[in-house]
């Protein structure tokens, strides 16, 4: 069963902070523990937040005129954005190794994609790997960040665990068919059905503030997955990439992308748990003994 480290962050103080305060009991605390939520899962996406805010304030304010082209803009802000993290220790280098995984794997995906004529990036950028601006590996590199931060600011724990070699395999079959489809049959619905069968039981343990909470491992994913489609609006709204249908001008993203985006979810869920040890959930102490 994967664990990640706690790591000692700069949030690690104002952390302890929070979680030491003590409300009155009944709705001030049911209050308190779901704003506590809402801040400890804003601090996750910090780094998605930014990228999202970049993109949407150089889609508004960037001067077309200017000798730095923006997408290559994005990627040096994006470099610099990780390196202050860390520096600052608002990022533990646990996290910027997860980054660096997704952004390979990312633009690798991206490299194919685009070649295949699955979406486009209309502006100019000298910073690029063929027709892929590196910025690019940055958004799978938020995903990342998020997924290997949550982890640590809620305790996260997962069980019962499938064999790790199967979920592995299943990853590399999920990650073989965003490239294969092209060429083969699409068996999207077979991964499905056995990410279900794997996954079905596995619960997602968290704490958010002083008390163990749980919700099926199948449906965070796919909260996660829709709060992903949702910024990818944002981000072909702020032209920083462009689908086929548009091209001619903005359109939301189809729905059906939430099934690409589930995949996906998979797919980083198991890099992070095996960039990461795995130790066994410890078995709750008897209190009637």
């Amino acid at each position: 069963m994967p664990q990640i480290d706690r790591s000692h962050t700069r949030f690690a103080r104002v952390r302890s902070r929070l979680e030491a305060y003590s409300p009155p009991p009944g709705w001030p605390s049911w209050l308190y523990e779901f704003g506590l939520f809402g801040f400890k899962q804003g601090w996750a996406c910090l780094f998605g937040g930014l990228m999202l805010g970049l993109l949407l304030a150089t889609h508004l304010f960037y001067p077309a005129t200017a000798p730095l082209a923006r997408y290559d803009f994005l990627t040096l802000a994006a470099l610099a954005i990780q390196l202050a993290m860390l520096a600052l220790r608002l990022e533990t280098l646990e996290e910027a190794k997860v980054i660096f995984a997704f952004h390979v794997v990312g633009t690798a995906m991206e490299l194919f994609k685009t070649s295949a004529g699955s979406w486009i990036y209309p502006e100019p950028a000298l910073l690029r790997i063929g027709e892929v601006p590196l910025f690019s590996g940055f958004m799978y590199a938020a995903v990342g960040s998020y997924l290997a931060r949550i982890w640590r600011i809620f305790d996260m724990r997962f069980e019962p665990y499938p064999r790790t070699l199967w979920t592995q395999l299943l990853a590399v079959a999920v990650y073989v068919n965003f490239f294969a489809h092209h060429w083969l049959p699409d068996i999207r619905l077979v991964l499905f059905v056995a990410m279900g069968l794997l996954f079905w039981r596995t619960r997602a343990y968290f704490t958010v503030w002083r008390e163990q909470r749980w919700m099926p491992l199948l449906v965070g994913w796919f909260l996660i997955a829709l709060f992903i489609w949702f910024a990818e609006n944002l981000g072909t709204l702020a032209r920083a990439w462009a689908y086929p249908d548009q091209k001619d001008g903005w359109s939301m993203v189809s729905p059906a992308k939430l099934g690409a985006w589930y995949l996906l979810m998979y797919i980083s869920y198991v890099l992070v748990a095996t960039l990461h040890r795995k130790e066994p959930r410890p078995e709750p102490v008897d209190q009637s003994a």
